[in-house]
């Protein structure tokens, strides 16, 4: 067997599995090997049974204080017994395991682990782990992966397949020389891969995460440095001519620029007038005024002839887009197109003329901005909003579409300076920090789970208001005991607590576009109430009338992207508000929390998380999953990323890079 062979050479893998696999984009042995896992399992200490998330994984030490009884139904033999942990009352239940009765006594008492609901007033736990205290408290140690997983493929199975192939990183050859390895205390790649998915303690975990985000951090950064030495620096075929100053068109605007966009758009005038293309980025934090720097260096170039696109990740956003700068520019006499995949084709055959005979001025889109049919007149400047969502190949094809066009980027993703100048190393940088005025400043709160409903109560009384609110879950459904919440029990849950009208829908990354986009268009239409959400809202969306952002599970989450999520409330006339639900309330996710919680300053933020946290602590939600790491943050493993630039540079020409593909920006 070969690291490069098909999944299907793995004995027990047919093709109705290999299929599975697939959908994880798991094709070869060396795919499923550098599939790492989202997170480790772990027995934390046993809480009470009030304290309990509905629909949360958690354990419970409980005195059984009633007998199991049995009833038998058409498909299920049901046991039932009752248990206290001195507070309240829990419900076990077991389906077809006849033992049970024999095993559980009045008076014995256990540690159950499952997930607590509600069944009318009664907390239940169906089919839970049980333990003794003793065993309990000696699996404390136990760390097992958790995979991402799809239907048809369960966790024991990727950590079974991942066993029988294991025995190939044995001589596994290692990209990196010993000099490399010894001088920045790196574990051999086949020893790395080895520790990730079979941790036998939590120092061999660290240090495997610390070589695996090391290689992510290296091929990232040797491939920038490569792209920057074959790139041909071109004249400037679109500058700015006379009468292209945007000043009258910044007097249109209903607010007054802040001293940060007046001096990001100085650096995109200045830029645009050079002898060679602009290859800028914006970075500002979430409402900073982004788009409104963006719209005036449209102007300008409109008004020096060229065509300027703007390609946005979704089609929601791209409609936000559109609809706004119709309103901004139609007044000038300039022209806005709306290109989405979901045109019908008769109008994209229409819309694709337009733009090829000039007859447009601003087209606004998503990924269909780079199709091959599409062929534009005179395209002088190319934006890509919230950039980390496309990778370099699809700007160097929208770059392609013109003459050397001017490239801007946008990001609200907050990166301290210092790491920025690294990821960002081949671009110019200018930074937006202040923010408009007159924009309120978003109420924070940190509450543990027995505040829950209070939240539940705070949530219903902006509802009554008009208002409406999202909550955000990690999870998309239960998957393997992954002791986080869940869209999809979750939204199931808020009925419990929620008077019936309350339109409760939920959201994940899973569903089609066409779903994603009519749900996102309902909630911005008013016709949902709470929105139930994985952290695809957190690029997409501005609805000014969502006033409420819960997040659960707020410790598993880097603070950078908590910030974000934040980022969707707040953005109307209305006070806004953010609950961090800290579900561990450790010393330290209290001490974390608390940076959120007294700060709206994304930049202060994501500084503080710098740090406090530790490099190769990655459990859980990654901070930077909207950079293209699969387990590398650049938060949390700074050192590592500064490490990884200074061997690109010392050992670069020395080391020949493995084939597997490279995510780039």
């Amino acid at each position: 067997m070969e690291l490069d062979d098909s999944i299907k050479t793995v004995k027990g893998i047919g093709d109705k599995t290999a299929a599975g696999f697939s959908r994880l984009g798991i094709y070869t042995v060396r795919d499923l090997l550098y599939t790492f896992p989202r997170y480790y399992l772990t027995y934390d200490d046993p809480g009470r049974v009030s304290d309990a998330a509905p629909g949360a994984r958690c354990s419970v030490k409980a005195r059984i204080i009633s007998r199991p009884s049995e009833k038998r139904g058409r498909k299920f033999l049901v046991t039932t017994f009752t248990c206290t942990d001195g507070t309240s009352e829990l419900r076990i239940i077991f389906f077809n395991s006849p033992y049970i009765k024999s095993i559980f006594h009045i008076g014995d008492t256990y540690v159950f682990v499952g997930r607590i609901k509600m069944s009318g007033q009664i907390y239940t736990m169906e089919m839970p782990e049980y333990y003794s205290a003793a065993k309990y408290n000696s699996m404390k140690d136990i760390m097992q992966p958790v995979y991402p997983l799809t239907a048809g493929i369960r966790n024991n199975l990727i950590k079974k397949t991942i066993g029988q192939v294991s025995f190939l990183l044995d001589d596994m050859e290692d990209y990196l020389p010993d000099e490399v390895r010894q001088k920045y205390g790196l574990q051999p790649l086949g020893r790395a891969l080895q520790n990730i998915h079979f941790p036998r303690e939590s120092k061999e975990m660290k240090g495997a995460v610390e070589r695996l985000s090391f290689d992510e951090f290296f091929r990232f950064l040797y491939e920038i440095r490569r792209a920057r030495e074959r790139r041909e620096v071109p004249p400037n075929e679109h500058p700015l001519k006379e009468g292209s100053d945007p000043d009258i068109f910044i007097r249109s605007l209903p607010f007054n620029l802040t001293k940060g966009q007046s001096d990001a758009l100085d650096d995109i005038k200045s830029d645009m007038s050079g002898e060679s293309p602009m290859n800028r980025l914006v970075q500002g934090d979430v409402g900073s005024g982004k788009t409104a720097v963006a719209a005036a260096a449209i102007y300008s170039a409109v008004k020096s002839g060229y065509q300027a696109a703007l390609m946005a990740p979704t089609e929601v956003l791209a409609e936000q887009h559109y609809n706004d700068f119709v309103k901004m520019f139609e007044p000038f006499g300039m022209s806005v197109r709306l290109l989405t995949g979901s045109l019908p084709g008769a109008e994209k055959k229409r819309l694709y003329e337009e733009i090829c005979q000039g007859a447009c001025d601003i087209i606004i889109g998503t990924h269909a901005l780079i199709q091959d049919k599409v062929s534009y007149s005179d395209l002088g400047l190319v934006i890509c909003d919230e950039q980390h969502r496309f990778g370099v190949s699809q700007r160097e094809k929208l770059r392609e579409k013109g003459n050397c066009p001017h490239i801007l980027i946008m990001s609200a993703t907050p990166i301290p300076r210092t790491l920025a100048l690294i990821i960002y190393a081949d671009m110019d940088i200018s930074v937006i920090s202040e923010m408009p005025e007159g924009r309120k400043r978003i109420k924070n709160v940190v509450i543990g789970p027995d505040k829950r409903r209070s939240a539940y109560s705070f949530i219903s009384g902006e509802i009554e208001k008009g208002h409406q609110a999202y909550i955000i879950c990690p999870m998309i459904e239960d998957s393997d005991d992954m002791p986080l919440e869940n869209v999809i029990d979750y939204s199931l849950s808020l009925s419990e607590y929620f008077p019936k009208n309350v339109r409760i829908r939920y959201l994940h990354g899973k569903l089609s576009e066409e779903e994603k986009s009519n749900i996102l268009k309902a909630f911005i239409n008013r016709e949902i109430d709470i929105l139930v959400s994985t952290t695809v809202i957190e690029v997409g969306i501005n609805n000014p009338n969502a006033t409420v952002m819960m997040i659960e599970n707020s410790e598993r989450f880097g603070l950078a992207q908590l910030h974000q999520l934040r980022g969707r409330v707040g953005r109307g006339k209305y006070q806004s508000y953010a609950i961090f639900v800290d579900s561990k309330q450790s010393k330290e996710s209290r001490e974390r929390l608390s940076v959120i919680e007294n700060s709206n300053d994304g930049f202060f933020i994501a500084g503080e998380d710098l740090r406090l946290r530790g490099p190769g602590e990655f459990f859980g939600v990654r901070q930077s999953g909207d950079l293209p790491f699969d387990i590398a943050d650049i938060y949390s493993q700074s050192d590592m990323l500064k490490a990884a630039q200074e061997a690109v540079l010392l050992y670069g020409d020395k080391v020949k890079l493995p084939g597997r593909d490279i995510k780039t920006m």
